[in-house]
């Protein structure tokens, strides 16, 4: 079984790289909290008779809030390759993904990679540097829990146990 490939196949969407992104960058995993936090500060000042710097607090809150799924959603949909189907073999070596259509190759050799996460939508795989080089793979990638906990102890063996954070 160490040298069997584990084959998984999956359309990619941009929730998968905004939950890599939440997993792996502060500034993705906080916005929200601190949009909260804003909003409700912004909304007190609002019923305590300060309605400019209020409003504003609101829509700034708004922004904080929003911009990061924008963001993920439009260089999504500015990349051609994004939303191609992805097909991947991983095995004790590597893990090889490819878009059904050839247009895009990686080889994810694990010693390469520094560490994963698994989060509730799937895994997260990074580089040297966690903010870049991130490998989100959906849960929808595999087609039984016995495939996804197959790749979970593929990582453990071969990465390392999962970042916490």
């Amino acid at each position: 079984m160490a040298d069997e490939q584990l084959e998984l196949r999956w359309d990619p969407a941009a929730a998968d790289w905004a939950d890599a992104l939440r997993a792996q960058t502060p500034i993705f995993r906080w916005a929200p909290w601190f949009a909260l936090s804003l909003g409700g500060f912004s909304v007190l000042l609002v019923v305590v008779g300060e309605q400019v710097p209020g409003i504003f607090g609101i829509a700034c809150a708004v922004l904080i809030a929003a911009l990061p799924a924008v963001s993920v959603y439009l260089s999504f949909r500015r990349n051609p390759v994004a939303a191609a189907t992805v097909t991947a073999t991983a095995d004790d070596q590597s893990m090889r993904m490819m878009t059904i259509d050839g247009t895009a190759y990686t080889d994810l050799r694990w010693r390469k990679i520094a560490g994963w996460r698994e989060t509730r939508h799937g895994f997260v795989l990074h580089g040297v540097d966690s903010s870049t080089a991130l490998y989100p793979v959906p849960s929808r990638a595999f087609d039984s829990t016995a495939k996804r906990n197959r790749f979970r102890d593929i990582l453990e063996r071969e990465i390392g146990p999962a970042d916490r954070k």
